[in-house]
């Protein structure tokens, strides 16, 4: 008689994920001329072409919704990234960053229920589903099978954006039970991650040899980053639902990660968080992947901070016509052509990470400048090809070679959340009630010096405000107008000039001379 089939038991907090047992309700996909009317309005009188592609982001989003098909199994409406019928987790967890200003039309966020209704009883969630049968496409231990660990990372911008508490209670315990998954099965005995290209969202980086399908027994930093950074994100969770010893036990491994990494994973030849293999030699290459360290204010150390950010300032390292490179333009495997990738590529995601980084660690004139030159890049791809695509060359203002067309994608980060916070430069934190708008744009047109006194006013209008407050951020040099339907506490950065105030409900006006 042959055995049984082995089955894993039932993980801790897997049972407390509601996913596992919801059904999927049909609902009606909202069209995109009824959503545009509810989504935020960029006012860029000098810059019109940003906010047309602007608007045709959206409009490629729309266009890229899909419902589960009727067996699948899956349990949301989603935004697809339009290539194939995979459904990829690193794709899924970028575009609700975009999403989060689309939520009042379309739950955005709610594509990552899809990822919690296919967890394995032992806490696994494959890192890709296929859309037709919903089905994971890897094996739990195929080494390519899982991840990147960000899910909780958008879950926490996404409750800070709504402070919706309800969905924090419901997705706290799946995303806990695949941490720990993580921890058991993507580590090695010194308590440190491995991952390999795949599952790390950069494929074919060279930076661990062999690494595409495989750890090759390397620890490798971008893995790390991202469990350190996700031990603080679930910690933030735990305590706002007072499970303090769960808080507790997430903090200590944060710890003991930023102990461990910065002693081990920091270069003091390079200056710079790389890469290490078996025997303790660091990875010949710089990959964006290290700038992941920027996203916990309080993980790289004072002293290094200034040496860790000047490859972004330098020319030979990652300051590029078109920034920000996926590999330093000095390493052996830089591709100064097309950018192969993730040789040299540059893309919306990562570009969207470092920028949230620098944010978080006060350097936002320089966030500013890297996401300028972003938009001027896949603005000129944009005027020529009236679309977006998956990357594009650093060298040049032109698509990666074999880029896909129409990516929205993750590019969608660069059309929308990009714009609205590092050009415009407008963050929301609703638990706090707090909005920071950090004016950097010049009031004067760059290309026009007889503009009227009105066209100088920029800003944005109908900005989501927790579950239906809306706010409108509109001004120039002289003076600030700000309405909004609920009050709130808005700092604003101008000039090396910080103004802080309370806002009413209505219309408010702020003298800046």
């Amino acid at each position: 008689m042959p055995p049984a089939p082995f089955s894993h038991p039932l993980a801790p907090f897997v049972d407390r994920n509601p996913y596992r047992s919801q059904r999927y309700q049909r609902k009606e996909l909202p069209l995109f001329q009824d959503a545009r009317q509810r989504l935020p309005e960029p006012v860029l009188p000098h810059y019109p072409a940003w906010v047309e592609m602007y608007w045709r982001g959206w409009e490629l989003a729309w266009q890229h919704l899909r419902r589960p098909a009727g067996d699948s199994g899956l349990v949301a409406d989603y935004l697809h990234d339009g290539v194939d019928e995979t459904i990829s987790m690193w794709n899924s967890a970028f575009m609700t960053h975009f999403g989060l200003y689309g939520r009042r039309v379309f739950d955005f966020i709610s594509a990552l229920d899809n990822f919690y209704a296919r967890q394995h009883d032992d806490g696994f969630i494959c890192g890709a589903l296929d859309g037709q049968t919903g089905k994971d496409l890897y094996t739990p231990f195929d080494p390519n099978g899982a991840g990147p660990n960000l899910l909780g990372w958008a879950e926490w911008r996404a409750f800070r954006h709504s402070r919706d508490e309800e969905r924090l209670a419901r997705v706290f315990w799946p995303l806990l039970a695949l941490h720990r998954w993580f921890r058991r099965h993507r580590t090695w005995p010194n308590g440190l991650y491995w991952a390999t290209g795949v599952s790390s969202g950069m494929d074919n980086q060279p930076r661990v040899p062999d690494g595409r399908l495989h750890h090759s027994h390397w620890t490798w930093i971008d893995a790390n980053l991202q469990a350190s950074l996700n031990c603080w994100a679930l910690a933030q969770m735990a305590q706002m639902l007072d499970e303090v010893d769960l808080a507790g036990e997430l903090n200590e491994e944060r710890a003991f990660l930023q102990r461990e990494l910065n002693a081990r994973l920091w270069n003091e030849e390079t200056r710079f968080y790389q890469d290490l293999d078996p025997r303790g030699n660091f990875s010949r290459e710089r990959t964006i992947g290290a700038y992941w360290a920027l996203l916990d204010k309080e993980f790289v150390p004072e002293e290094r901070l200034i040496d860790f950010l000047r490859p972004l300032r330098e020319a030979e390292s990652f300051n590029r016509p078109h920034r920000i490179p996926s590999l330093a333009a000095d390493s052996e495997a830089y591709d100064a052509g097309d950018g192969d990738r993730w040789r040299g590529g540059v893309w919306s995601a990562t570009n969207y990470m470092v920028l949230k980084g620098l944010r978080r660690v006060g350097q936002h004139a320089l966030a500013h400048q890297i996401a300028v030159n972003h938009l001027q890049n896949v603005g000129q791809v944009f005027e020529h090809t009236d679309t977006f695509w998956e990357y594009y060359r650093p060298e040049a203002a032109a698509p990666g070679e074999l880029a896909r067309p129409h990516f929205v994608g993750s590019t969608g980060l660069s059309a929308i959340s990009i714009l609205l916070e590092d050009v415009i430069g407008v963050s929301i934190d609703w638990p706090l009630r707090r909005v920071v708008w950090d004016r950097r744009l010049p009031d004067e047109a760059p290309d026009a010096d007889e503009r009227e006194a009105a066209d100088r006013r920029w800003g944005v209008r109908q900005l989501p405000l927790g579950e239906a407050g809306t706010l409108d951020l509109i001004g120039d040099g002289r003076e600030i107008e700000v309405r909004t339907t609920l009050p709130v506490s808005l700092t604003v950065r101008y000039n090396e000039t910080e103004l802080q105030t309370a806002v009413p409900s209505g219309l408010t006006v702020l003298e800046l001379e």
